[in-house]
């Protein structure tokens, strides 16, 4: 069934090509599809457009087509193009013509623009709280750990002391501006496109707001040309934002494959994390972070991936777009499989005590003992110089304590700070209006 068919038929090869692997992912467009309706059809009434029984019939069968989705018994037929359409061919078995009024006043443009839209906000819903378990659990750790030195590095040399500490608080305070991207993402997702139909609008008395009130969406694309225009540019602006979390993840992850390394030793893992050698008896891969590491490259190669599908797109609908659903909708289970393994590995994450009484760490406080002279009065070009010369006359000693006090150093890690900011950007997003809304309509 296709909802544009006339009399002639399309080449079979023809239709193969250009449907794709539509029904597979229209599956999870299914029950936000549904969703949509009932408010479609709820405005409808409202309108005048539908009557008060059909109104009413159509919200029956909506509702149980919603619960055949949850229960699993849902599924796209063969010949059917796509979710609209299997949604519309049920509709009509039951209800006979009323069935095939709820497509008035929209298009397949419009409606899968709302579906995507009301799936990504569900998903974005669902990271926060999986972020924030990564967030809290670094934070943590990095309180644990804080009086645990390593060195730090800078070119892949030894350059100055740090600490597990400042290392993990570091990458939870990432996370913190990443959510400021995740949080600008879901509000600009978090508009109505509904009731621009194929891009022109309709000639329908449509209330568009009311849909935008019923669905609980922040406020209504108001251009209808734009409102398609939406499309690809709302997946790449969200990507770009999944993007950003992935490249904190990613980088996090390659320093805790550098740690592992024998060569290091900073950091280890129970045996039942890591993985073995088919050869090599002692062999303790960090193949968790490695994987990490490849599936954060492969999301951050995403807002590329999109921009270069739709980059030399005019405005309108084009069928370009459908094949945005094939490399965005997966990009939601890697990242939190990312973070859930993320987690996973940073609680029970060892490290090593007493890493910069090694020798081999002597000068990573050469810094410091600049620093000192210049307390005692020295400039800090002869303070330099002097401190220079004893480490090339192999006479360096290095200082018997660190003093590092100001927010953000070894001894003040400003971990206050960083959970404030976390929680400020995490307090500016409005979940409740949504889920409400979603659960009026279901009721």
């Amino acid at each position: 069934m296709k909802l544009w068919q006339k009399d002639s038929d399309t080449d079979q090869l023809v239709e193969a090509f250009t449907i794709g692997r539509d029904a597979e992912f229209d599956l999870l467009l299914a029950p936000w599809d549904v969703l949509g309706s009932l408010a479609h059809s709820h405005m409808l009434t409202k309108a005048g457009l539908l009557s008060a029984t059909e109104g009413a019939l159509l919200r029956e069968g909506l509702l149980r087509i919603h619960r055949e989705i949850g229960e699993g018994r849902f599924s796209i037929a063969p010949g059917v193009e796509d979710v609209h359409s299997q949604v519309e061919l049920l509709l009509t078995r039951q209800l006979g013509d009323v069935g095939k009024r709820l497509h008035t006043g929209r298009s397949r443009n419009d409606q899968v623009l709302l579906d995507v839209r009301l799936y990504v906000r569900h998903r974005l819903r669902a990271l926060l709280p999986q972020i924030e378990q990564v967030f809290t659990c670094w934070l943590r750790r990095a309180d644990e750990l804080k009086a645990h030195l390593l060195p730090g590095y800078t070119h892949f040399q030894v350059a100055m002391p740090s600490s597990f500490g400042l290392w993990l608080s570091a990458y939870a305070e990432s996370l913190t501006d990443d959510l400021i991207s995740l949080e600008a993402a879901y509000r600009i997702n978090n508009r109505n496109p509904l009731g621009s139909a194929a891009g022109y609008g309709s000639s329908f008395p449509l209330d568009r707001d009311l849909v935008t009130n019923l669905l609980g969406f922040e406020d209504t694309v108001t251009n209808s040309i734009y409102a398609q225009m939406g499309r690809g540019k709302t997946e790449r602006v969200v990507a770009q934002a999944l993007a950003g979390i992935a490249a904190t993840l990613g980088k996090m992850a390659m320093d805790a494959i550098l740690y592992l390394c024998q060569n290091f030793s900073f950091i280890s893992f129970p045996a039942r994390l890591t993985t073995g050698s088919s050869i090599m008896p002692h062999k303790k891969n960090p193949d968790v972070f490695e994987l990490i590491r490849a599936r954060c490259n492969r999301l951050m190669a995403l807002p590329n991936e999109i921009a270069l599908l739709t980059t030399n797109l005019p405005h309108g609908y084009h069928r370009d777009l459908q094949l945005l659903k094939e490399h965005f909708f997966p990009a939601f289970d890697e990242l939190e499989q990312c973070l859930r393994m993320t987690v996973l590995m940073f609680e029970h994450m060892e490290v090593r005590k007493d890493i910069l009484e090694d020798e081999l760490y002597r000068y990573a406080f050469s810094v410091d003992a600049v620093n000192e002279r210049v307390k005692q009065g020295e400039s800090f070009r002869d303070a330099y110089h002097q401190v220079g010369q004893s480490i090339e006359a192999g006479t360096f000693v290095r200082p018997a304590t660190l003093s590092h006090t100001h927010t953000g150093s070894l001894g003040n890690l400003g971990l206050d700070n960083i959970r404030k900011r976390w929680q400020a950007t995490a307090g500016r997003w409005d979940m409740s209006t949504s889920l409400e809304a979603e659960k009026n309509l279901l009721a």
